[in-house]
């Protein structure tokens, strides 16, 4: 009697060791799956503001290349005795900014401090067509230049306005920082927000700024006279310089109001 109900005790335990084997294994089946789905985003779903901002103001945002002639003083040694002479040396020097085309038939507007004192001007559209620029009008104070090149049809951005804006609302900032290096005509995008609205700064090397929209969107070297755009897709200012201990950005950029812009540009 013992034996035959240790035996039967030994089979119960064998099956339910058995069952739970089986669980386990079917569990663990289903936490591994054999293969993972990709996931999938429509081109709608990548499609949104900021893209559609970029698109409508990307293709009339320029390169302004620039080439200054720079006159310094070297002295050299004349004679047996020593005498040194004061010999005025010319040197070119090269720099970039950038510009935004706002009428079809080839005006453009950029910061004064980009082509001041400049001896040749050449714009450089991001489809890579190179055109030499004629400096129109400069306001040296407010710093804002008009420049006109000899083409027609050209792609424009819109204007809209700087009255209305938010702090904490998108704003994108295109451009050609470090454009040389890159050899690449296409303006780079960045985002950020309005940090600030009508900062003014006490006047300095003749200009004065008043007003200005101040944004954490990266802005670099080579960004200035380039467009603030909002989600719309409108310029609301000209990215015009950064406050920055080092050089590089720090997310402190101050844009010049389009509504003040345009006045200036009528006047020029």
């Amino acid at each position: 009697m013992r034996t035959s109900t240790a035996l039967v005790l030994a089979l119960v335990v064998l099956i339910l060791n058995a069952g739970i084997t089986l669980v386990l294994l079917n569990q663990k089946g289903q936490l591994i799956p054999e293969k993972e789905n990709p996931i999938e985003v429509s081109q709608s779903q990548r499609h949104n503001e900021i893209t559609a901002a970029v698109q409508a103001v990307e293709a009339a945002v320029v390169s302004v290349n620039v080439t200054k002639v720079q006159v310094f003083r070297q002295f050299r040694s004349f004679g047996f005795f020593d005498f040194f002479g004061d010999i005025p040396m010319r040197r070119k020097v090269e720099s970039i900014g950038s510009g935004v085309i706002y009428d079809s038939s080839g005006l453009i507007v950029t910061n004064a401090h980009v082509v001041q004192g400049a001896s040749e001007i050449t714009v450089v559209l991001p489809d890579k067509r190179e055109f030499s620029a004629t400096l129109l009008g400069i306001d040296e104070t407010h710093d804002i230049a008009k420049l006109r090149i000899n083409a027609n049809g050209l792609p424009t951005a819109k204007f809209g306005s700087a009255k209305n804006l938010m702090i904490g609302e998108w704003a994108i900032a295109l451009g050609n920082p470090y454009g040389f290096m890159m050899s690449d005509p296409k303006p780079t995008v960045s985002l950020g927000v309005i940090s600030a609205l009508n900062r003014s700064f006490a006047p300095q090397e003749g200009r004065s700024y008043r007003g200005m929209i101040q944004t954490d969107a990266a802005v670099n070297p080579g960004n200035s006279g380039g467009p603030l755009v909002n989600v719309k897709g409108e310029v609301i200012g000209i990215n015009t310089f950064i406050v920055s201990e080092t050089g590089g950005n720090i997310g402190i950029g101050f844009a010049i109001p389009i509504d003040q812009v345009q006045q200036i540009l009528t006047s020029l």
